[in-house]
């Protein structure tokens, strides 16, 4: 006869059993025939309602007409206490009385750790998390929210996104705007540049309205920074592109004589690429139970692809005679080829008989249609998830991890410039300085003492 473990949650606000079996089928079937008998991907069990005629039938498949003593999980008026949930710019707080079924869920949001000194379950506040939460919990939850810190510091006067996008721009304006669109069109500008410069510079004029363009002084530029940019937390590169698309517009649109060269650039940042080891990449790899999934991450790290190269390849790109990679209109309108092995090969061929893609190497749901961009960093979510990998890992990281294991392996820094299509050699080297190979050598004076 099998036997039985019985343990009391809460599941979704109803009083449950959850039920441990040694596992065999028949004794499957038979719990499926229990009505209200529910699988729990989130708690990986049986759950029933808590009855007394689940009782009952369990002490049928038990063979056992003494009454069965259930383990409680947490006492009845434990799941009537309010669970505080505390909501703060990055994290949410989560403080609840121990449950079984509620603790399972709270660790199945990736990234959720507990808390030993606050007795408390942290989770990042991102993505969906926050709905999930309160779904989840749903009328127990006692909600308090701690105003960020950012808008409350901000200096009086100081004018938000929302206030700016607001103040409407004078036709002839929209018209300049318009003619720099189509000039960076006429000289082939990526797509993705042509938005950013545009949607930047109509931010700028909107700024130093009621001022035409045309009377814009580098002072201009300077408040922009110091009363809109900077107070308003905005990045580095949001900074850098403000500066790019004035100076482009004003020497080619309005030819005027502002001195364009005055604008001042940021300080650069100097930060180092997140590099995963030939482990944890391994991991990530094996994690992909779909070859589609696993065929586009592991493309990306064999050949130190970026997002955008690995989505618009297509089946002619891959020369398996040659064993070479071409890689088309990349970032700066280059093409460029890399080697690719017959282990990647045999791989893209099993995966290509089982998908027949026409148009992409990698198609979407529609026909004919392209991979998308959010369905690929899912792809890359859910075998971090998978591989138990806690790091916010993101898909330049397999790229950034390709370029440093090559450089550990041996390869020469100019070949690993060609690879990934740098334009400058100092980009290359900025992996030198996350080599192991290069860092173990050095020899700390402590290890001298």
């Amino acid at each position: 006869m099998p036997t039985f473990t019985l343990t009391k949650i809460l599941y979704k606000e109803q009083p449950r059993l959850r039920i441990h079996f040694n596992y065999n089928k028949e004794t499957e079937l038979s719990i499926r025939q229990i009505p209200g008998a529910r699988w729990s991907r989130t708690l990986n069990s049986w759950h029933l309602p808590d009855t007394a005629e689940s009782a009952t039938m369990i002490r049928q498949l038990t063979g056992n007409d003494q009454k069965i003593q259930i383990p409680v999980q947490g006492s009845a008026s434990s799941w009537q206490q309010p669970i505080r949930l505390t909501v703060t710019e990055k994290n949410l707080i989560l403080k609840m009385p121990k449950n079984e079924a509620d603790i399972q869920f709270v660790k199945s949001i990736r990234y959720s750790s507990w808390n030993k000194s606050t007795y408390s379950w942290m989770i990042p506040k991102y993505g969906n998390n926050l709905e999930r939460v309160r779904q989840h919990f749903e009328g127990r939850l006692t909600e308090i929210n701690v105003p960020a810190k950012g808008p409350a510091e901000k200096p009086a006067g100081v004018p938000g996104q929302k206030e700016i996008t607001g103040r409407k721009l004078p036709e002839k304006t929209l018209d300049q705007i318009e003619r720099f669109r189509q000039w960076m069109r006429h000289r082939r500008y990526a797509d993705s540049t042509i938005k950013s410069y545009t949607e930047t510079l109509s931010v700028l004029l909107r700024y130093i309205l009621p001022k035409a363009p045309a009377e814009m002084k580098v002072d201009d530029m300077v408040n922009f920074v110091n009363q809109y940019i900077i107070p308003n937390k905005y990045s580095y590169s949001f900074q850098n592109q403000v500066i790019n698309s004035a100076k482009l517009f004003f020497r080619e649109i309005l030819k005027g004589k502002l001195e364009v060269e005055q604008f001042d650039r940021p300080r650069p940042e100097h930060k180092l690429p997140n590099v995963l080891s030939r482990q944890e990449v391994k991991a990530i790899l094996d994690a992909c139970g779909n070859i589609k999934h696993k065929s586009m991450l592991s493309l990306i790290y064999a050949c130190g692809l970026r997002r955008s190269e690995l989505l618009q390849l297509k089946p002619t790109d891959v020369d398996s005679k040659r064993h070479l990679l071409i890689i088309r209109n990349s970032k700066g309108k280059k093409d460029r080829v890399v080697p690719i092995s017959d282990k990647i090969i045999e791989m893209l061929r099993n995966y290509y008989q089982a998908y027949r893609p026409s148009t992409w190497l990698f198609e979407g749901q529609g026909e004919k249609s392209m991979y998308s961009e959010t369905s690929l960093g899912k792809v890359l979510d859910n075998a971090c998830e998978k591989a138990k990998i806690a790091k916010p890992v993101t898909l330049h990281w397999l790229r950034h991890s390709y370029a440093t294991h090559l450089l550990e392996s041996g390869t020469d820094l100019r070949y690993i410039q060609e690879l990934l299509g740098h334009k400058s050699s100092k980009t290359t080297e900025i992996y030198t300085h996350v080599s192991e190979k290069s860092l173990h050598k050095i020899i700390s004076p402590f290890d001298s003492l």
